[in-house]
């Protein structure tokens, strides 16, 4: 082996440039001094605060304020006018009037109220019943006897009469004489007749009294 190396041909040398050299050599002190100035700010860049940015704030206005309406003023609690008693502040521009004292309730006799009118049912109307017959056929004839025999009479007699004004019947009232009484019913049931009586305008049947005198002419 070393028989073989001694004998084997040797590579020509290759002469390295002294320029190369110091450009390598130039780069690696660069570069480890980048490496230890890196290592010597990331501490310091550690430490310092963010940066802070102001952000300029413009002021907002504020609205305009809402106009309130005045309230009324209320009246202050004070002498009232009608207490004499306490003076009332005195007004250059007003004129003074006296204050007269409350006389107080004035007192007089009661008066009732006007009573109410209260409506009531009006009554039936009534009428009584009227004569018809004319005075030339009132008077009854005389009885011949009692003119012979002159005698008078004076009879109170009481009358029925219908609805249709007819004489229905005839009664003496108290004493009276039998043939007075006769004839003066004879004639009254043939010629006196009336306008019946009335309740509220419906006729209806009556009685009536009336005086018959048998008078002889003197």
């Amino acid at each position: 082996m070393l028989a073989y190396a001694a004998s084997a041909p040797r590579t020509a040398e290759r002469r390295s440039s002294p320029n190369a050299m110091l450009a390598i050599i130039a780069g690696h002190v660069a570069l480890v001094a980048v490496v230890m100035s890196a290592k010597m700010d990331l501490p310091q860049k550690l430490l310092r605060e963010p940066p802070i940015t102001l952000i300029p704030i413009h002021p907002v206005e504020p609205p305009p304020p809402i106009p309130v309406p005045n309230p009324a003023p209320r009246p202050q609690p004070g002498p009232t006018a009608t207490d004499p008693s306490v003076p009332l502040p005195s007004d250059p521009g007003l004129s003074t009037v006296p204050t007269l004292p409350d006389p107080g309730p004035i007192t007089g006799p009661s008066v009732d109220p006007m009573p109410q009118p209260t409506t009531r049912p009006l009554p039936p109307v009534h009428l009584g019943a009227q004569l018809l017959t004319p005075p030339s056929e009132l008077r009854p004839p005389y009885p011949q006897a009692k003119l012979l025999a002159e005698e008078e009479a004076t009879l109170k007699l009481r009358l029925t009469i219908d609805e249709h004004g007819r004489v229905v019947a005839v009664e003496p009232v108290g004493r009276a004489d039998a043939v007075f009484l006769a004839a003066a019913r004879r004639h009254l049931l043939a010629h006196w007749r009336f306008k019946p009586a009335s309740d509220d305008g419906r006729a209806v049947a009556s009685t009536t009294v009336i005086t018959l005198r048998f008078q002889l002419d003197g």
